[in-house]
């Protein structure tokens, strides 16, 4: 039985976080002699004898494999992510290959009533409908996607589970506690907050594929991302998936959120995206600036809408822009930043 407890309470106790559960795995390992660990975060990838997709492919690596990266190349091609990994047996493009540690948490034994932030700290990990895993199995959760946590529960084993809240489904399922990590509110702060809301900006330059973030006249960010596919005849939802121009401010901001079809499953290959961290909403179609865990592929449009980032870089775009989500909340509304897409 979970028990109830204020925020600020929370905070204090988390230092009563139990390590009892431990998932002994050979990626510790590695993971601690700072060896670099690669996802596969697509259907299937090839391995090639030269870092060139012209070259021969001995074999292919499928979805979720884990592989050690010994070292990166810069290739010649492709022209928008010529990142390339050098691994045991060949060559793999960047583009799909998740960069991942093994980093199971001590488990939490308390939770706000309202719930807390978490994010993934192992390469993946299954939610189950109940704190069983003999129970439905359903969502694999990523490296790095974040989660709202609302209580802890304990198995007949006496393993710890966390019980994830989907904003979307309006549902609950379970995770094993220690493949998640607090999300403290230091890491969350606003950034520039002395600077005033409408002196801050968001250019998207599509043609570019990089998002710049400028406090008047002067730029204090940039990064590489993947904006909408330019078709703008809409699917079946009736949106399309060219990212919109003209101009815009961000309305809404969530720290998580699941977007796709909608579809309780336990199918990788379905379209469904839970946890997905650090979303800014500029757009009445949902379209919005948001974390990314399955591509690495920036520099050229991928998305169905949105503003594809890697995480850290969606991260710094919520804490910089407005409205600020206070630490406690799943939701942000406001007049905020403003935001040019062109």
């Amino acid at each position: 039985m979970s028990l109830e407890i204020s925020r600020r309470s929370f905070i204090k106790l988390s230092a009563l976080a139990t390590s009892a559960i431990s998932v002994p795995s050979p990626i510790t390992t590695l993971s601690d002699a700072g060896i670099k660990l690669g996802r596969i975060t697509t259907t299937w990838i090839g391995l090639y004898t030269e870092p060139s997709f012209s070259a021969n492919r001995r074999i292919k690596l499928f979805r979720d494999e884990l592989i050690t990266i010994l070292s990166n190349i810069e290739a010649d091609s492709p022209s928008h992510n010529p990142l390339w990994y050098k691994v045991a047996e060949g060559y793999i493009h960047s583009g799909h290959v998740q960069i991942v540690r093994w980093n199971p948490q001590p488990p939490l034994t308390v939770v706000p009533e309202q719930g807390a932030l978490f994010e993934v700290s192992v390469p993946y990990t299954r939610s189950y409908e109940r704190p069983d895993p003999q129970s439905r199995p359903l969502y694999r959760h990523y490296y790095e996607a974040s989660a709202w946590i609302t209580a802890v529960e304990k198995d007949d084993e006496g393993r710890l589970w966390y019980r994830l809240n989907d904003e979307l489904l309006h549902t609950d399922y379970y995770a094993r506690a220690e493949h998640f990590r607090w999300i403290r509110p230091e890491e969350i702060t606003p950034i520039s907050p002395e600077v005033s809301a409408h002196e801050k900006q968001l250019v998207v330059y599509l043609g570019e594929q990089v998002v710049r973030a400028f406090e008047g006249d002067q730029q204090v960010f940039e990064t590489t991302i993947s904006s909408g596919i330019p078709d703008s005849k809409p699917r079946d939802n009736g949106i399309p998936t060219i990212t919109p121009s003209g101009r815009f401010y961000i309305d809404k901001k969530m720290p998580v959120r699941h977007m796709g079809d909608g579809h309780l499953t336990s199918d990788l290959e379905a379209y469904e995206l839970p946890g997905i961290p650090w979303v800014s909403f500029f757009h009445e179609t949902g379209v919005a600036f948001h974390g990314t865990y399955w591509h690495t592929d920036f520099g050229r449009p991928k998305s169905h809408g949105c503003v594809n980032m890697r995480n850290e870089d969606a991260l710094w775009v919520y804490r910089w822009s407005t409205p600020e989500v206070s630490y406690d909340e799943r939701i942000g509304v406001g007049y905020g930043t403003s935001v040019i897409v062109k």
